[in-house]
């Protein structure tokens, strides 16, 4: 069962917390999606407790509970994270992001020295504008232009979040094949149902439900500067991406594979975004465990 709480983060903010797993499990500290209000899925919090884990996700500033913190970076995340730590008693811990939540477990495994122990990035974001990186090459054609209006500015950003944010919210489990239909590859089509399809609509329902303020901010810090190098990453970190990805295309998921310090590359040919968690957390967690 899975407990959520409200907890002070850096600058007084509220954050909205979510605990699940066994009391006395080592701890993963997990960063959601772009949006996502940090509601974790069953089926992965049970593959961490048949290994003694127990999982502690959030919503980041602006999603869901959580009070918005404007002009973030992606750095900053260290920051509450280490509240959140701190609150609940974690010493040290290993860190997973998924999707845009990516580059936060990144950043926490480049700034928070020994207390991260291992981290993972499941078909992660690269930084915008990486040298030796089309960033948007292959990528589907909603994530094109959800860039492009980042890149122009923030009037145009809430213009564009606006219009898409008010479909998904609106959009039931049924209605998400057509939703994201541009960035759906055949794995991920066939993911994207039953029980998943449930949890990723009333994941995004909640992550808007006070307006795209998260999801705007997420944007803006994924384009800009991420606030942190990614050479000061000195924990064992595995980069795990699916060749068929859409969201996020493949060539990210080399990209930092080659340019995160020291970093293990899982790179799989027969998953796309979707599908990667899904049907290899229990891997991603193994090696967690083993590093």
């Amino acid at each position: 069962m899975a407990t959520t709480r409200a907890i002070t983060g850096a600058g007084g903010r509220a954050l909205e917390v979510q605990v699940a797993g066994p009391d006395d499990g080592r701890v993963v500290l997990f960063h959601d999606g772009t949006p996502g209000d940090g509601t974790l899925f069953a089926p992965l919090v049970q593959d961490g407790a048949a290994r003694g884990l127990r999982h502690v996700s959030y919503a980041r500033p602006g999603y869901a509970g959580s009070d918005r913190h404007e002009g973030r970076a992606v750095a900053d995340c260290a920051a509450d994270v280490t509240a959140i730590a701190d609150e609940l008693g974690i010493g040290e811990f290993f860190t997973v992001g998924v999707s845009g939540g990516g580059p936060h477990a990144l950043a926490c495994a480049a700034l928070l020295g020994e207390r991260v122990l291992a981290a993972a990035s499941i078909a992660g974001v690269a930084p915008y504008g990486a040298h030796g990186l089309d960033w948007t090459a292959g990528m589907g054609q909603e994530n094109i232009d959800e860039a492009a209006a980042a890149d122009a500015g923030p009037e145009e950003l809430r213009a564009y979040l606006e219009r898409e944010g008010e479909e998904l919210v609106g959009a039931s489990a049924a209605d998400l094949h057509v939703a994201l239909d541009g960035l759906l590859c055949d794995v991920d089509r066939n993911t994207l149902s039953g029980a998943f399809a449930e949890h990723f609509a009333d994941s995004t329902r909640r992550a808007l439900a006070n307006g795209v303020w998260g999801w705007f901010d997420d944007d803006l810090e994924l384009v800009g500067d991420w606030g942190f190098d990614l050479g000061a990453v000195a924990v064992p970190v595995t980069i795990w991406h699916g060749r068929q990805d859409l969201f996020v295309p493949f060539a990210h998921g080399q990209w930092l594979a080659t340019n995160v310090r020291g970093a293990r590359a899982r790179l799989l040919d027969d998953h796309g975004h979707l599908s990667l968690s899904f049907a290899v957390y229990g891997d991603v967690l193994d090696g967690l465990l083993a590093a």
